[in-house]
């Protein structure tokens, strides 16, 4: 049985809740949630999770976890934003997912998992080397042996070529939701901007994240002494080939 912090503690240092979390955490699932894609993801993870407990690095409102516990794997969560665990909580079955409050680069937790992973491109909210770097050599102190670390991640010329037209992230009769990116490759860094029309008002969304291509990422994995064991096209387990737009990544402690 693992040992963890209980559940909503906070952690030491925890994070600041980014504005998107903090001002939009009760309409998330309704505008960025989408189920076709959630499932899959579920899917994939619970073939991945093997017989430990699992760790999900920025767990918000339980979009994935909620899934996986309902498979009956123990899932636990770590999150940055008290309003986005709040709309956890709210959810069935959401006060039975042991959740620290804190910066997830940090891990601050105890215990061994058999798998760790973020979804979204969650990751990519870590803004510095450094904390990419940090989070991977925490992560492989969770892990036991031969557990995994998974998460997706736009490939850069991907990213390059997406910032043209806006896309529709989420329509309905009462609301419609724009996603514009921008890219900055000096620093890796690309921004979205989400235009969001609700109830008559208009507001403006920012969040920055720093993308990274392959070949670093797994430097960094093998720097915290985990190996690249597979890699997707997407969370459907496709080819990934020269056409992907993004891939899942599958790191292994040995």
């Amino acid at each position: 049985m693992t040992q963890t912090a209980p559940r909503d503690q906070a952690a030491p240092a925890p994070a600041a809740e980014t504005h998107y979390a903090t001002v939009f955490a009760d309409e998330y699932d309704r505008w960025f949630g989408k189920p076709r894609v959630s499932g899959t993801t579920v899917d994939t993870l619970a073939g991945l999770s093997g017989t430990g407990p699992v760790l999900e690095l920025g767990v918000g409102t339980g979009r994935i976890a909620l899934p996986l516990r309902a498979r009956g794997i123990e899932v636990h969560g770590i999150d940055g934003s008290a309003a986005m665990v709040d709309r956890l909580r709210a959810k069935p079955g959401g006060d039975a997912v042991p959740v620290t409050l804190g910066d997830f680069s940090e891990v601050p937790v105890t215990g061994v998992f058999s798998l760790v992973y973020l979804a979204a491109g969650t990751f990519f909210e870590l803004r510095e080397q450094r904390a990419q770097e940090r989070c991977f050599a925490r992560v492989a102190d969770r892990l036991g042996a031969g557990g995994a670390f998974v998460f997706d991640s736009h490939l850069p010329e991907a990213l390059a070529r997406a910032t043209g037209a806006p896309e529709v992230v989420s329509e309905g009769d009462d609301h419609l939701v724009l996603c514009h990116r921008s890219i900055d490759p000096s620093v890796q860094r690309y921004r979205s901007h989400y235009v969001i029309h609700a109830e008559g008002v208009t507001r403006h969304l920012r969040v920055e994240f720093r993308y990274a291509g392959p070949g670093e990422l797994d430097l960094m994995a093998r720097q915290a002494g985990l190996r690249l064991a597979e890699r997707w096209g997407g969370w459907g387990r496709e080819a990934f080939t020269r056409d992907s737009a993004y891939h899942v990544s599958v790191y292994r402690r040995p």
